[in-house]
């Protein structure tokens, strides 16, 4: 007997196979039955759609059946301890996050307290200590979490553990440290290596540095996630960059968010695409992923100088207090500025706790340039002064991307869906990026169903089985035999996002069923707030 019959569904198997109508029986958290059968009626009589061959049965209604979707970047680690339930994206159909992405992972540790304050920006919420990746594991166990979640090790965090948030090339002996860190990451079971080029201390690595960690990745066969060292006026180079480290190192490459920022920059995707592609013929396993919405989201300091991150937030606000050296951070945001930032398309989303005298909560949804003009002062001025008076955790929106790179990029084959984001809660403060809430089902409703970029059958395999094989993770990704019940179940015509910029905390609509392990985790479209997911270790 069946533990669960889904019956009546067009199954999608991940694979990018046309779907069929069918039904799938589950045993002990695993699919255990998949058949072809007649379309049927919907009967919507619970007691007349009872099977006798399950305990339990589900008519689908006609609705798609899909492996639960899988989300390849994501920054819940920081978010999930505070909000196990994970609402937002178990209405999304996503069941397993990969997370310690942009070169930031809640490990190695000397302090979390430490860590939760550098990542404010991400809602950073801990409970409990650890040092490295074992206890981090057993930290976000203890919370239960309704979504899986599989760990990579950050290159940020590893370098300021190892040498503080400095601005200092690795000695043989700091880099012989980084290396034992990213090797024991990997004993404990992460699925990954990633970096954040463009953030402190990321960027302080030398290309000789990093590659020389690629290698130690690639030794513990650990795939390489990459948010690259530019995303504008040299994203060229960035992508050579990385291709380059993991060509020398044999590793598996995932280059993160692919986009271009600024107009001037437009149409560079095409070219990165491309360098993928040569490099994927002469031997390199490299694939990458994009969000579906053409403005990013990260932390104000991102927008800043690199040398003004040295030494970390608090060194930072003493710069920026001192009027010996503002002036020249000033200078070098401005000119920044001119070559591939508007300000008028950076946002504030989000701040950290505040100086009461000089609060810019009112800020919050106004642009830097919109605040410089209320407040009588330049765009960078307004930056510089938001940062000081919130302790310099500050996230914003940054609206910098083509529509026509967005759609190119998500319809090439070798990229799949990933949102970048970490919002769990279903309400809260702020006007965060709409990614958290929306981004599988903006893939489904926008792309699929009403632009028609690309197929249905098509975009489910970029968030299921390509992302799995990614991973290497086996036994999910796509409806077979044999395989864990991850699955989402949704309607096809009516599935949709409804966060917006303006109005983000809103929960996406259209997936009626989503199963994690076999269990039932969202029922006629609500959560039901049993908590089924699991830190996944890599075997």
């Amino acid at each position: 007997m069946f533990d669960l019959l889904i019956t009546n569904a067009q199954i999608i198997d991940g694979t990018g196979s046309p779907g069929f109508h069918g039904e799938v029986g589950v045993r002990d958290g695993r699919i255990a039955h998949i058949s072809q059968t007649l379309e049927a009626a919907s009967n919507r009589d619970a007691d007349a759609a009872h099977d006798d061959r399950a305990r339990l049965t589900i008519d689908a209604h006609g609705q798609v059946l899909a492996p639960g979707f899988i989300d390849l970047h994501s920054h819940a680690d920081f978010s999930v301890m505070a909000d196990p339930a994970a609402q937002t994206q178990l209405l999304q159909g996503v069941t397993t996050a990969l997370v310690g992405n942009c070169g930031s992972s809640p490990f190695p540790a000397k302090s979390v307290a430490q860590i939760q304050r550098d990542n404010a920006h991400l809602d950073a919420e801990f409970t409990g200590e650890w040092t490295g990746a074992r206890g981090f594991s057993e930290a976000v166990e203890d919370a239960a979490p309704g979504i899986n979640i599989a760990l990579q090790v950050g290159l940020s965090s590893i370098r300021s553990y190892v040498m503080g948030p400095i601005d200092a090339a690795a000695d043989s002996r700091q880099l012989d440290a980084m290396r034992s860190q990213v090797a024991a990451a990997a004993e404990a079971g992460v699925y990954g290596f990633s970096s954040g080029l463009i953030y402190a201390p990321g960027m302080y690595s030398q290309p000789d540095e990093v590659a020389a960690l690629v290698a130690e990745a690639a030794e513990n066969d650990l795939l390489y996630s990459t948010h690259m060292r530019n995303e504008s006026h040299s994203l060229l180079a960035a992508v050579d960059e990385a291709i380059d480290a993991a060509t020398v190192a044999g590793a598996r490459l995932e280059i993160s968010h692919l986009k271009a920022m600024g107009p001037e920059n437009y149409g560079s995707p095409a070219l990165a695409l491309e360098r993928i592609e040569k490099a994927r013929e002469g031997g390199l396993d490299v694939k990458a992923d994009v969000y579906p919405y053409t403005a990013s989201s990260t932390r104000l300091t991102s927008r800043l100088p690199g040398y003004a991150m040295d030494g970390g937030q608090d060194a930072l606000l003493a710069r920026l207090a001192d009027p010996g050296q503002r002036p020249k951070i000033a200078k070098d945001m401005a000119a920044r500025f001119g070559k591939d930032i508007d300000p008028e398309g950076v946002v504030i989303a989000a701040l950290g706790a505040g100086d009461t005298e000089d609060d810019y909560t009112w800020a919050i949804g106004e642009s830097i340039a919109q605040i410089g003009r209320k407040v009588g002062c330049s765009a960078e001025e307004a930056a510089m002064r938001v940062l000081s008076a919130h302790g310099a955790s500050v996230g914003i929106v940054n609206h910098a991307m083509d529509p026509e790179d967005v759609a190119r990029v998500l319809s090439h084959p070798l990229v799949s869906v990933a949102s970048d984001g970490w919002i769990l809660r279903p309400e809260g403060e702020g006007m965060p990026h709409p990614r958290s809430f929306g981004t599988f089902v903006r893939v489904l409703g926008k792309y699929v169903r009403e632009d028609g970029l690309i197929p249905l059958e098509e975009a489910v395999r970029k968030m299921t089985s390509q992302p799995a094989e990614r991973l290497r993770m086996e036994d999910r990704g796509v409806i077979a035999q044999g395989k864990i019940a991850d699955i989402a179940i949704f309607d096809a015509a009516s599935v949709r996002e409804n966060s917006t910029y303006n109005d983000p905390w809103q929960l996406a609509s259209g997936l009626s069923t989503v199963i994690v392990a076999g269990n039932i985790a969202v029922k006629d479209g609500q959560v039901t707030g049993q908590r089924y997911g699991n830190v996944l270790r890599k075997r």
